[in-house]
């Protein structure tokens, strides 16, 4: 009978000893003195655990999580949406750049050709101060002083002119948020366009955007505080910005809008409502969703909703039902419609003999 004390060990139930490990790996697991776990997995799970310890406070905790978090996201999940980029286009005035930065309160603005899609770089704030500064010190010098006492500036000039572009970078939307924080540290370039598949602008993000990922939201001096965007008009009424986010909106009104099928798709509760109509609904147009939910559209536009109005129908909701409460139902028709169904222009049956009525109560 052999003995063959080199053959690599098989791995037992508990997994403490593997297929090819050695024979100190081996001592090491049966000694208890070795730990599979990474160094990733050991603090996840030391962030997880509600111990007495007080490892970290509640605000190391919170970084903690949100670095883990991030390392996992990519551009798309942080990048602001073309819809919502401020940018100038290149033959502007100086004049409209000086507004267009007041306006927009941002230190950085892109700057564009014929269209988003053909970008050109960027101004920064502080180099457009610079170009002015440099007009007024050579006026100071032509008239013979150390210092300027008055800008002669011709602020009808294109911003093409002003040679104050600097280049920007483009990403692609799967490109992961912690290698673009690399690649801005190491070009020392904060704004970066994200391109899709077809070479055109699909978001913009910034480092300021990364960042506040991490740390939360960075104001300043000149950032105005935010109006609110969900705020309650009634008992069973909330007037909402459609760019909230659907956890939040879920949390004031004390509904849960992730039962509903499709929310699954979407961030927003403006998505939330395309998606639902199949469509972008117009000013005034009411759309009635599950569970007795109504939207009623306030402002939007062809491209997107700007804001909304959600109440309850109480006849749909059966009575005296609160919001936080939903029933059991079958889903609407337009629930039951692809993203492929979408992207076609195909609509629900909103009607007719056999066809469910969205937002209908359910037979009993």
């Amino acid at each position: 009978m052999s003995d063959d004390r080199s053959s690599p060990a098989k791995s037992d139930d508990n997994g403490s000893s593997r297929e090819g490990d050695s024979w100190i790996d081996r001592l090491l697991s049966g000694l208890g003195l070795r730990n599979d776990t990474s160094v990733r997995e050991a603090l996840e799970e030391a962030l997880e655990e509600d111990s007495g310890a007080n490892d970290f406070t509640a605000l190391e905790r919170s970084l903690l999580q949100n670095v883990l978090d991030v390392s996992e996201m990519r551009v798309v999940d942080a990048m602001v949406p073309r819809a919502d980029i401020i940018a100038l286009h290149e033959e502007v005035s100086l004049a409209e750049t000086i507004r267009a930065f007041r306006e927009a309160g941002h230190s950085r603005l892109p700057v564009y050709g014929e269209s988003l899609d053909d970008p050109r770089g960027m101004v920064h704030i502080r180099d457009f101060l610079e170009y002015i500064a440099e007009r007024g010190a050579a006026f100071a010098s032509a008239a013979g002083g150390e210092l300027p006492t008055r800008l002669e500036i011709d602020l009808t000039t294109p911003l093409s002119q002003a040679s104050v572009l600097r280049p920007v970078l483009y990403v692609p939307p799967s490109m992961p948020v912690m290698d673009l924080l690399v690649k801005m540290q190491a070009t020392r370039t904060h704004m970066a366009l994200v391109i899709d598949e077809y070479g055109g602008t699909d978001g913009l993000i910034s480092m300021e955007d990364i960042m506040e990922m991490i740390v939360g939201d960075i104001e300043d001096e000149h950032d105005n505080e935010a109006s609110p965007e969900i705020s309650r008009t009634g008992p069973r009424s909330f007037v909402i910005d459609a760019r909230a986010d659907l956890d939040e909106v879920s949390q004031a009104v004390g509904f849960d809008l992730d039962t509903i099928e499709v929310a699954e798709e979407v961030d927003t509760i403006g998505g939330l409502i395309v998606t639902l109509a199949g469509r972008v609904p117009d000013t005034g147009e009411r759309i009635p969703g599950p569970y007795g939910l109504v939207f009623d559209i306030l402002d939007a536009d062809s491209r997107r909703l700007k804001r909304l109005r959600l109440s309850l129908d109480e006849d749909a909701a059966g009575g005296d039902r609160v919001l936080g409460q939903p029933r059991a139902h079958e889903p609407a028709a337009v629930l039951d419609l692809t993203r492929a169904d979408r992207n076609e222009g195909k609509l629900p049956p909103t009607g007719g003999q056999g066809d469910p009525q969205l937002g209908a109560p359910p037979e009993a």
